[in-house]
């Protein structure tokens, strides 16, 4: 598994600065001669190692590769900043125990599967105090400081570029939620987004489908600009996990295909959602 602790951006940058080093027909070798870096700086600027280099810097490597379109300049030069800028999530260190908010706000398509729980950014604020208190975590500041972060994670399905959201939920994370006023809001939550004009899918997986193969556990799936690989995310209670492997992409393209498949139509998951209030 590829080191998936850098951000969208910060790929999407190696990305570019080893293309226009390609495109420039030099090896890393002549570009440290020019430079008079290391080639294992230049390596790693490409590879995403060296996490937050510098417009200094980049801007070196465009001149050494004669990049000299001003547009495409620009562009690379404002992804450098950007990749060295920190997220709004940076506040919230003792809520997130990991990277995955970044590759969700960067995330150009989420396709996601929840057994037991309803995914975070469908949930609603009464949802996430009972999920919280069922964790174990009581205190009054920490069970805000988790709804407030569910706000900030669901603006980006209202921000312009809102990512295509594909969600499958099993019937079983619905009919857990046992408190009726808990139930009310987040079930009417789940029906005004399936019904409203957004680029959110929304399925229901019910008992009736049987054993499918989602039964091992809940995963997302990340994809990104084209020129940068999805991810899956595998959420643990302490950190997450992420596969890349292309065989590990694969493998869970096919599991979400199957799990949709068991799950009901969107119209019809409509349907089981208001049969629930």
């Amino acid at each position: 598994m590829a080191d998936t602790r850098r951000s969208i951006r910060r790929r999407r940058l190696s990305v570019e600065i080893k293309k226009a080093r390609l495109e420039a027909g030099k090896t890393i070798e002549e570009v440290a001669e020019a430079t008079e870096w290391s080639m294992g700086k230049i390596s790693n600027i490409e590879s995403g190692v060296r996490l937050k280099p510098t417009v200094m810097e980049i801007r070196g490597l465009l001149d050494v590769y004669a990049v000299t379109d001003e547009r495409r300049r620009e562009a690379i030069l404002d992804l450098t900043r950007q990749a060295r800028e920190l997220g709004w999530w940076s506040k919230y260190g003792d809520v997130f125990t990991d990277d995955f908010v970044a590759f969700e706000g960067e995330a150009s398509r989420i396709r996601t599967y929840e057994l037991a729980r309803i995914p975070g950014l469908l949930q609603t604020p009464l949802y996430v105090e009972s999920v919280m208190r069922a964790a174990l975590f009581q205190s009054p500041p920490d069970i805000e400081r988790s709804i407030e972060t569910r706000r900030h994670r669901q603006r980006i399905l209202t921000s312009a570029d809102a990512p295509e959201l594909w969600v499958v939920i099993d019937e079983a994370a619905l009919m857990r939620i046992q408190r009726e006023d808990v139930r009310q809001e987040q079930v009417e939550h789940l029906i005004e987004i399936a019904e409203a004009d957004n680029t959110v899918t929304l399925q229901v997986l019910p008992f009736a489908s049987g054993m499918h193969a989602g039964l091992n556990g809940p995963f997302v799936i990340l994809d990104f600009a084209p020129e940068v690989r999805p991810v899956v995310y595998l959420e643990t209670d302490t950190d997450g996990l992420y596969l890349e492997d292309a065989e590990e992409l694969d493998r869970y393209a096919r599991l979400f295909d199957h799990v949709r498949a068991s799950a009901r139509y969107p119209e019809a998951s409509l349907q089981i959602l208001k049969n629930l209030i």
